[in-house]
């Protein structure tokens, strides 16, 4: 099966079930790809990069849940490995080969471990395993990343705030991937008048990026509780009162949906603060980048939270949103849940198995019931696991 010819929304409710992942209060969404909905042979090609650090050891155990529940469910899951980050920099030079370019464009979905390290910190931009991923993200054309953070019943006395603050958590965080600072220019290092050194990036965003990320926003909060809430800096930066223009304009699309805004330094601390007052937040690259991560520790670990980037047409890309952690890497500590957890995403979004995805998220659940617990949530009368534990 080749990958599809278009990535469109679909709007579905969760069925009823007392798994929180579908909790039947949100009626949340669900984005598929357009054959997902359609009569196809369920025979898939994903190209699995496992990177860096940890990256291998997390994509294993994702791999080998894959296979598990793909057996389960009659699905064919075809995969390729790839290079991709340090990995590929050591291999072949360079952070993005064409080959691995070349195998996610020809996919269904794309997962991907953790890229990154210290052995690299030091290499010219063009050669950091940071410009592989983004080149990457930008050669797929992924455009919105959804990050939930979610709180769940077992993990509440792991958050880092009081539990009865962190406990029914339930955010999405819908960040714009491929525009702003980072890809922004002019960029670059120069000397001002008076003859310092300077160091300069450029916040750009176009009318038609702002709606598109703006109208994928909508969608989600309009499934979910019916509020958005739009993060910015227009209190003083131009690109953020556009940005702010533009989502307030969108929005008259969508009456069902409550909109707020609000200043990111100010988001930083609410989601400290009362983080429950948030259902959906849209948001820039770089404020995405940052909120995303603050809103990972509610949840008890950076280790529990996947994520889903997906476009307008072509495969999506699929991710933990830890970094590869080489400290702990071949160590068999890693908490390889996020990356499970990114495989059901992956099934769900990028394939549209709804109950393949159920399946491991329900495992996963099962798991924490029981009280294993990986390092990085480990408590007293918990049981410590290993990323090999099978659940």
């Amino acid at each position: 099966m080749a990958a599809a010819s278009t990535l469109q929304i679909l709007f579905k409710p969760y069925k009823s079930s007392r798994n929180p992942y579908h909790n039947p209060r949100r009626n949340y969404s669900r984005f598929m790809c357009s054959v997902a909905s359609q009569s196809t042979p369920k025979s898939y090609k994903i190209t699995l990069i496992p990177g860096d650090g940890i990256g291998p050891e997390v994509i294993s155990v994702a791999k080998e849940t894959l296979q598990l529940v793909a057996s389960q469910e009659g699905i064919q899951l075809q995969f390729h490995e790839v290079l991709l980050g340090g990995a590929a920099l050591d291999s072949t030079g360079v952070p993005l080969p064409d080959e691995t370019l070349s195998a996610a464009r020809q996919s269904d979905a794309v997962l991907l471990g953790a890229i990154g390290g210290y052995k690299w910190d030091k290499n010219e931009k063009h050669l950091k395993p940071e410009t592989g991923l983004l080149e990457l993200r930008a050669g797929l054309g992924v455009f919105a990343n959804l990050r939930p953070a979610t709180v769940l019943p077992q993990l509440a006395d792991s958050s880092t705030l009081k539990k009865e603050i962190a406990e029914a958590v339930d955010i999405m965080v819908v960040r714009e991937l491929t525009g702003g600072i980072y890809f922004g220019k002019p960029r670059g290092f120069g000397t001002n008048d008076n003859g310092e050194e300077i160091g300069f990036n450029t916040e750009v965003y176009s009318s038609s990026e702002v709606d598109r990320i703006a109208r994928v926003a909508f969608e989600i909060a309009r499934k979910r509780r019916g509020k958005l809430c739009s993060v910015d800096k227009a209190n003083v930066l131009e690109a953020s009162m556009f940005w702010r223009k533009r989502v307030t304009k969108i929005a008259s699309d969508y009456p069902d949906v409550e909109l707020s805004h609000m200043y990111a330094d100010n988001a930083a601390m609410q989601l400290i603060r009362d983080p429950k007052q948030f259902d959906t937040i849209v948001t820039n690259n770089v404020f995405g980048d940052i909120l995303s991560d603050e809103a990972s520790m509610l949840t008890g670990s950076i280790g529990m939270l996947p994520s889903a980037s997906i476009g307008e047409s072509g495969p999506g890309l699929f991710e933990p949103i830890h970094g590869s952690a080489p400290d702990i890497a071949g160590q068999d500590k890693a908490n390889p849940l996020a990356t499970v957890l990114s495989a059901a995403m992956l099934l769900r979004y990028g394939l549209g198995q709804e109950q393949a995805a159920q399946r491991i998220e329900t495992a996963v659940l099962e798991t924490l019931n029981k009280g294993f617990r990986t390092g990085d949530l480990f408590s007293t009368g918990k049981n410590n696991m290993s990323r090999r534990k099978r659940y």
